[in-house]
C-alpha cells in the first residue's frame, strides 16, 4: 500500500508541476467543493424524504404537493452542481494529462534515454504505450477516484451523525432468548456489514492488478506489430510475406485472447459478490430498520428517514467495494507508469570517452567493444581537421558505424579518448529519418521549419533533385517516408547539410542507394557550398566527388563476432 501510495504521490507531482498544472489545481478545488455540496443534496433528500412520506401517511395532500414541488427545487439545483462539477473535472483531467505527458515525455527524450529503453536490454516495454495510454488511464483515473474518496470522507461524517442522531433506538436480542440490547444498532450494522464486505471483495479481487497490467502490455504488442507492418508494406509485398505476418499477428492476438479469457473470468468471480451487493445495498437497509418500526420506536416516515440514512452510510462506505475494478486498473496504470520513468532515469545515454576540445577531431587508444565485452574495433590513432575530408574504409562488420556512434556518445562500451572538435555536428545515420509533414518542412530536421525560410528549404531541395517532390506529403504515422525512394531519402538528408552548414559532418553510408554520377555530382555540391565543412564518411564505396580526400583503412573485419550487435544501451 505505501509503494502504491508513494507512486501517486510522485506521478501527482508531475501533473501539478507542469504546464497548466497550478491552475489544474485551483480547478481541482472547485470541483472538489462542488462534490462536496452534492453531500448536502443528499442529507437534504434525507430530510426530505421523512416530510414526504409522513404526508403521506397522514393523507396530507397539500403537503405531499408541496413536498413534491421542494423536490424538484432539489433535484434541479443539484443537477447544476453536478453539471459543473463534470465540466471542470473535464478541464482538470486535459490540463493534467498534458502535464504528464509532456514531463514523461521529456524523461524518455532527455539524455537519450530512449535508446535503451527502445532495446530489449531496457526492461521496458512499447514506451509509445505508456506514454499515450497509461498518462491517460492515470490522471482520468486519479481524477474520479480521489474525487470519490475525498467527498466520502466529508460525506461518511456527515451521514455517520445523522444515523447516530436518528437511530438511538436499541435492538433488543430477546427474540432469541438473550436478554441483551444492542444500542444504536443501526450504525453497528452498518459498519460490520461494510466491513465484511470489503474484505471479501480485496480477497477475491487481488488478482486483477495483474491482469490488467499483462493486459495493457499485450494490447500494445498487438498495435505495434500491426503499426510495424503498417510501415514496411512495401518489403512485406515484394517478399510475398502476407502469410508470415498473418502468423504473427495472430500469435499477439492470441496472447490478448488467452489473458482476457482470464481476466473475465476473475471478474465474474468477483462480480458474483459485488452484482448482488450493489443490487441490496439500497433494499437491506429498510430490512435492519424494520425491527425498529414494528416495535413501535419509529413511524413510517421515521422509518423511510433512517433507513436512508443507513443506505447513504453504507453506500458512502462501499467506495472500495463499488471501485475495486476501477482502483485495480488505476494501480495498474500507475504501476507501469512509475516503473517507465524509473527506467527513463536510469538509463542515460552518454559516453565514456569523449571529451569536449577547440582543434581538429582526435581520437587516440580507442578500443570498441560488444556489450559483452567482446573486443570490436580498436582506433590507435584519426585526426580529422576543420575542412577537411576522410573516408573511413573497411569490410562489413568490422565496427565503422559503432564508431560514429562512439563519436556521437551513443555507445558506452568502449575505452580509450576522443577529443571532440568545437562547432556544431550533424550525423546522417544509414537510414535516413523523416518526421512527419511535408518534405520543404521535413528538411530543416532536427530544426524546426521556422529555423529556415521558405525559399532557404526549397532551394536546398531543388539542390539536391528533389524540386519535383516539393508536393509530397508524409502521411504514414510511424515512418512519415512517404513515396519516396531510397535514393531520394538520401538526397533528402543531404540537403539538410546544406541547411545545417555545420561544422563536422559525419555520414553513414550517405549515398549507397544513388548511382556513381549522381553521386559525384552531390559530393561536389557539399564541398563547393560547404568548403569549411569536414566530412567523415564510412562507406563501402569509395566516395566521388570530395576532392582531396584521406583514405583511412580501418584493416580487416575479426573472425569473431559472427553475432549481431545488440541494442544499444543493452
Amino acid at each position: 500500500m505505501i509503494r502504491v501510495l508513494g507512486q501517486f504521490w510522485r506521478l501527482l507531482k508531475l501533473c501539478i508541476g507542469g504546464r497548466g498544472g497550478k491552475l489544474g489545481l485551483l480547478l481541482f478545488v472547485a470541483v472538489v467543493a462542488l462534490k462536496l455540496g452534492g453531500v448536502y443534496a443528499t442529507l437534504r433528500i434525507i430530510s426530505w424524504t421523512k416530510d414526504f412520506y409522513s404526508a403521506l401517511e397522514a393523507v396530507d395532500a397539500q403537503a405531499a404537493l408541496t413536498q413534491i414541488g421542494v423536490f424538484g427545487i432539489i433535484v434541479l439545483l443539484n443537477s447544476i452542481r453536478e453539471l459543473s462539477s463534470q465540466y471542470l473535472n473535464k478541464l482538470v483531467l486535459i490540463r493534467w494529462r498534458r502535464s504528464l505527458t509532456e514531463a514523461v515525455r521529456d524523461k524518455w527524450l532527455r539524455n537519450k534515454a530512449y535508446l535503451g529503453l527502445g532495446g530489449s536490454g531496457g526492461g521496458v516495454d512499447n514506451p509509445d504505450q505508456r506514454i499515450a495510454d497509461d498518462c491517460r488511464l492515470f490522471v482520468s483515473g486519479m481524477l474520479s477516484e480521489a474525487l470519490d474518496l475525498i467527498t466520502n470522507i466529508v460525506a461518511i461524517f456527515s451521514y455517520v451523525a445523522l444515523l447516530w442522531q436518528l437511530s438511538s433506538f436499541p435492538l433488543s436480542l430477546q427474540f432469541i432468548g438473550l436478554d441483551f440490547e444492542i444500542p444504536r444498532y443501526m450504525l453497528v450494522a452498518a459498519f460490520v456489514y461494510v466491513a465484511l464486505c470489503s474484505l471479501l471483495t480485496h480477497v477475491l479481487g487481488s488478482p486483477l492488478k495483474k491482469l490488467y497490467v499483462e493486459q495493457q502490455r499485450r494490447e500494445a504488442d498487438f498495435r505495434f506489430a500491426l503499426a510495424r507492418m503498417r510501415s514496411n508494406v512495401d518489403e512485406i509485398a515484394l517478399l510475398g510475406g502476407e502469410e508470415a505476418e498473418r502468423r504473427t499477428l495472430d500469435q499477439r492476438f492470441g496472447g490478448i485472447v488467452g489473458n482476457w479469457r482470464r481476466l473475465i473470468n476473475r471478474e465474474l468471480i468477483l462480480s458474483c459478490f459485488t452484482y448482488p451487493y450493489q443490487h441490496t445495498v439500497l433494499r437491506i437497509p429498510l430490512f435492519v430498520a424494520l425491527p425498529a418500526f414494528l416495535a413501535g420506536s419509529v413511524n413510517f416516515g421515521g422509518l423511510m428517514e433512517v433507513s436512508t440514512a443507513f443506505s447513504s452510510v453504507v453506500t458512502t462506505l462501499s467506495w472500495f467495494i463499488f471501485s475495486y475494478r476501477d482502483l485495480a486498473d488505476l494501480v495498474a496504470a500507475s504501476s507501469r507508469l512509475d516503473g517507465f520513468i524509473g527506467a527513463a532515469e536510469r538509463c542515460q545515454a552518454t559516453g565514456r570517452v569523449t571529451q569536449p576540445g577547440t582543434g581538429p577531431l582526435d581520437i587516440a587508444g580507442l578500443g570498441l567493444r560488444l556489450p559483452d565485452g567482446r573486443p570490436l574495433l580498436d582506433v590507435a590513432a584519426l585526426k580529422v581537421a576543420p575542412g577537411e575530408a576522410v573516408w573511413i574504409a573497411g569490410p562489413s562488420g568490422l565496427g565503422k558505424t559503432t564508431l560514429l556512434k562512439t563519436i556521437a556518445g551513443l555507445w558506452p562500451h568502449a575505452e580509450g579518448r576522443i577529443t571532440l572538435p568545437a562547432g556544431s555536428a550533424l550525423f546522417l545515420p544509414q537510414q535516413p529519418y523523416v518526421p512527419l509533414g511535408p518534405i520543404v518542412d521535413a528538411v530543416a530536421y532536427p530544426s524546426g521549419p521556422d529555423a529556415f525560410t521558405l525559399e532557404q528549404r526549397r532551394a536546398a531541395l531543388e539542390a539536391v533533385g528533389l524540386g519535383h517532390r516539393l508536393d509530397v506529403m508524409f502521411i504514414d504515422d510511424e515512418t512519415a517516408s512517404g513515396d519516396l525512394s531510397g535514393g531520394e531519402l538520401q538526397r533528402l538528408a543531404l540537403a539538410r547539410l546544406l541547411l545545417q552548414r555545420p561544422a563536422f559532418a559525419y555520414l553513414d553510408e550517405p549515398t549507397s542507394a544513388i548511382d556513381v554520377a549522381s553521386e559525384t555530382e552531390l559530393l561536389a555540391l557539399l564541398r563547393r557550398e560547404l568548403p569549411d565543412t569536414a566530412f567523415v564518411i564510412v562507406a563501402h564505396r569509395k566516395p566521388q566527388g570530395l576532392s582531396p580526400l584521406t583514405t583511412v583503412d580501418l584493416g580487416t573485419a575479426p573472425a569473431a563476432p559472427a553475432a549481431p550487435l545488440e541494442p544499444l544501451l543493452a
